[in-house]
């Protein structure tokens, strides 16, 4: 199974044949975002969902404390890369809450069943991001 960096690499070398369904039924994305203090570009494999036309990610680091650095950097720069199978796109991060965070977080906790472990692991409200490609 590929993680990080590794799994960065065998995504875009394959243009998604490998790393894109990560496990069985279980989906990544690439997320580009911009570095909010270096300004340099940085790339994270992240399960998604579609909706509609969008796809939604879950920043939930595992259930950690902190937000996760891409979570910041879109914070500070919602205009990221994405790259689903072999189509890059640019898109608009939105972090949803509500009755429609409620409704994206349990379709994702479908997919992933792990995100509502992580979501008891800690007090934060894990954000929940709609990524909503341009054009």
């Amino acid at each position: 199974m590929l993680f990080g960096q590794e799994h960065v690499e065998r995504y875009r070398e394959t243009d998604g044949e490998v790393g894109h369904e990560w496990q069985p039924g279980v989906f990544t994305l690439l997320l580009t975002t911009t570095g909010r203090t270096s300004g340099q570009p940085f790339t994270t494999p992240l399960i998604y969902r579609e909706d509609g036309a969008d796809y939604v990610v879950i920043a939930s680091k595992g259930g950690a404390d902190d937000h996760p650095d891409w979570y910041l950097n879109l914070e500070a720069n919602p205009q990221v890369i994405i790259q689903v199978g072999s189509e890059v796109m640019t898109a608009t991060a939105e972090t949803v809450d509500g009755e429609r965070r409620q409704a994206l977080w349990s379709s994702m906790a479908e997919v992933w069943p792990q995100y509502d472990e992580y979501a008891q692991k800690t007090d934060r409200d894990i954000p929940v991001v709609v990524l909503h490609p341009a054009g």
